[in-house]
C-alpha cells in the first residue's frame, strides 16, 4: 500500500477515533494486550528475522535495542493495559467560567486527529504509540525503520485483528510499508493528513523532521545527559547512580553521556569512577574519554583516552562516556547550558544550596537531584508508556503521555446572547 493511501485511510478513520467512548477504547486496549500475548510466537519470529538481517550492520547495544524477548513482549502488553487503566483524556473541562450575561465558556480537551510517528529500531514503540493514540482518540500512522519493520508489522497485524474483534475500524492503527526516506519525507509534508508528527530516533532523524516538516512536529529524544558530582557528594551514592545511568541500558536516550566532577574531589573520585565503570566491568567496560585534567589524574589506563571537543557534544548510545573536571556547580551549569540537549541532567550532592541552584538554572525537560537519569520515561512517570521525550518547550515537554496527545477547543453555550 502506498504511503498516501495509508494516510487517507487514517484520515478517514480519525472521526471514528474521536467518537469512541471510554468503554470502547478500554475494551480495544485489553483486546490488543491479549492479542500481543496470543501472537507472541509470530512477533518473536519476525523479530528474529530483523535481528539476523541487522547483524554486523548495527552495534551490539543497538541490536539489544531491537531485540524482543518473551519478557519484553509481556512488558508491551502490560504497558497497553496500564494505558487502559488511565483516565480518559478526552472531553475534560480544563477550565471555564460563566459571564455575567449567562454565557458559559469552557476549554475542553479534544483529540489531535492523525498522529504520525517515525521511529527506528525499537519495536516496542509500535504498541506504546498505538495504545496512547487510541486512548486519546487519535488515529495513528506508524513508520518503523527498516531494521524493525518485520517486527512492527507482526505487532500491528496483531493489534489490527484485536480492533476488528471489537467491532472497530482496523485503520485506527496503520503501518507505512515503505521504509525508505521517501515515506519519511511524505509524512513530513502531509499537510491536511497529519496533525502531529513525532520522530523517535537519532539526531539525524529528529533534525531532518524539525528542519523539513511542514506539519506540526515535536522535537524529541536526543539525549546528551549529564551527571554532575558535586564536592559534597557521597561517593557510594554517586557510584551507584552513575553505573545505573550509564550502563543499565546505554542505547536509550535517558542514559548519561557526560560525567562532570568537582575539582576538589576529582583526585579521589575519578579512581572510584574508573573502578566502577571499567575495572569491575570486564564484560562491558566503559570507554572513558577524559578532558585534560581528568586525564592527568587517571592517565593512560585501560579504556581511558584523551577527549576531543566533539566528545562533549556526542550522544554515544554505547559503553562510552565523556568526563570533565569543573571548578564548581556554576561551572557545571555553564557546561550543561552549552552542551546539553535539554533532555535529562542530574546533580549528586549533599549541599541544598548547590542542588537548589542546579534545579533553578539547568534548563532541561527533567532535572534530577541524587537520582539516575534513567527515570525519564513515561512508565516511570506514571503515564503508562510514552510517545517520546519532548526536549522542546511548547505544547509538550518531557515524557509525552495521553494529555500531550490532545489539544483543546472552546465550547461556548448561550441563550441568544449577542455582542
Amino acid at each position: 500500500m502506498t504511503t498516501m493511501l495509508t494516510l487517507k485511510k487514517a484520515s478517514d478513520a480519525k472521526a471514528e477515533a474521536a467518537m469512541l467512548t471510554t468503554v470502547q477504547k478500554n475494551n480495544a486496549l485489553y483486546a490488543i494486550a491479549e492479542g500481543l500475548l496470543n501472537e507472541m510466537p509470530a512477533i518473536l519470529e519476525a523479530n528474529e528475522r530483523d535481528l539476523k538481517a541487522a547483524e554486523g550492520i548495527i552495534s551490539p547495544v543497538m541490536l539489544d535495542r531491537l531485540r524482543l524477548t518473551p519478557e519484553r513482549v509481556n512488558a508491551m502488553a502490560q504497558g497497553v493495559k496500564e494505558v487502559a487503566a488511565l483516565p480518559d483524556p478526552v472531553g475534560n473541562c480544563i477550565e471555564g467560567f460563566t459571564r455575567c450575561d449567562g454565557l458559559c465558556i469552557k476549554k475542553v480537551s479534544v483529540p489531535l486527529g492523525v498522529v504520525a510517528i517515525i521511529y527506528e529500531s525499537r519495536p516496542n514503540v509500535t504498541s506504546d504509540a498505538a495504545a496512547l493514540c487510541l486512548k486519546s482518540g487519535n488515529a495513528c500512522v506508524l513508520r518503523a525503520g527498516k531494521e524493525a519493520h518485520a517486527s512492527a508489522l507482526a505487532i500491528v497485524d496483531a493489534m489490527r485483528r484485536a480492533l476488528v474483534s471489537c467491532g472497530l475500524n482496523e485503520n485506527l492503527i496503520n503501518l507505512i510499508d515503505d521504509t525508505s526516506r521517501h515515506s519519511a519525507e511524505a509524512l513530513m509534508t502531509a499537510v491536511g493528513y497529519v496533525d502531529l508528527l513525532i520522530p523517535r530516533g537519532g539526531a539525524g532523524l529528529i533534525n531532518a523532521c524539525v528542519q523539513n516538516a511542514k506539519v506540526p512536529c515535536i522535537q524529541t529524544g536526543t539525549g546528551i545527559c549529564h551527571v554532575y558530582v558535586d564536592k559534597s557528594a557521597r561517593f557510594d551514592m554517586a557510584e551507584k547512580i552513575i553505573v545505573n545511568a550509564k550502563c543499565s541500558r546505554p542505547s536509550v536516550c535517558n542514559a548519561m553521556e557526560v560525567c562532570l566532577v568537582h575539582a576538589d574531589i576529582a583526585a579521589a573520585f575519578l579512581p572510584v569512577l574508573y573502578n566502577a565503570l571499567v575495572k569491575n566491568r570486564p564484560e562491558h567496560p566503559v570507554l572513558l574519554k577524559l578532558d585534560e585534567q581528568a586525564y592527568s589524574i587517571l592517565g593512560g589506563r585501560f579504556n581511558c583516552v584523551e577527549a576531543v571537543k566533539e566528545d562533549f557534544d556526542t550522544e554515544f548510545l554505547d559503553y562510552v562516556m565523556a568526563v570533565k573536571v569543573v571548578s564548581d556547580v556554576s561551572d557545571a551549569i555553564k557546561h550543561i547550558s552549552e552542551h546539553s540537549t535539554g533532555h535529562s541532567d542530574c546533580i549528586i550532592t549533599e549541599d541544598h544550596n548547590s542542588s537548589d541552584l542546579f534545579v533553578r538554572m539547568v534548563d532541561s525537560a527533567a532535572v534530577y537531584v541524587n537520582a539516575s537519569t534513567r527515570f525519564t520515561d513515561g512508565g516511570e512517570f506514571g503515564l503508562g508508556c510514552e510517545m517520546g521525550i519532548s526536549t522542546q518547550k511548547l505544547h509538550a515537554r518531557g515524557p509525552m503521555g495521553l494529555k500531550e496527545l490532545t489539544t483543546y477547543k472552546y465550547v461556548v453555550r448561550g441563550n441568544g446572547n449577542i455582542r
